[in-house]
């Protein structure tokens, strides 16, 4: 499993022009499943995202979590975080698990994350998104978690 997490002001997902998930001070969560990733997986990646201590305390140090400063996360379902350009210039996605499975994956991955006791906002999984967000300073972080079967 993989994640690219950035802190927030705000983040948001449209679909269709209609607004379908908000979130105000937080984390964007793009996510994204490979063949092998399990229960293990999702529940690491739950619990390190809403661990990550990576807003500031009153001396400005990133040393806060997101329970810490009253955050939410927005995630967002996205299977090109497997695209694989090391030949060529067109993505290979083979890595990437197929949508049934990766939607059964996303749905328990939520599941965890709700279980960390934080709000949770999603975007749709299978729809053309548009997500927008207002980065805070910027922090980005990238989190992988190889599955046991991955190849």
């Amino acid at each position: 499993m993989r994640a690219l997490v950035q802190r927030v002001k705000s983040a948001w997902v449209r679909v269709s022009e209609r607004e379908v998930a908000r979130i105000e001070l937080g984390l964007l969560a793009l996510v994204g499943f490979a063949h092998g990733d399990g229960p293990a997986e999702l529940r690491w990646m739950a619990r390190k995202i809403c661990g990550l201590r990576i807003f500031a305390d009153e001396a400005g140090r990133m040393s806060r979590d997101l329970r810490e400063v009253g955050g939410a996360v927005l995630v967002v379902p996205q299977f090109t975080l497997y695209g694989d350009v090391k030949k060529g210039f067109r993505p290979d996605f083979s890595r990437s698990l197929d949508k049934v499975a990766a939607a059964q994956r996303f749905l328990e991955f939520v599941d965890y994350l709700h279980q960390e006791a934080i709000p949770v906002a999603t975007g749709e999984f299978g729809a053309e998104m548009e997500v927008g967000l207002v980065n805070d300073g910027p922090v980005t972080i990238w989190l992988e978690k190889e599955g046991s079967h991955a190849s």
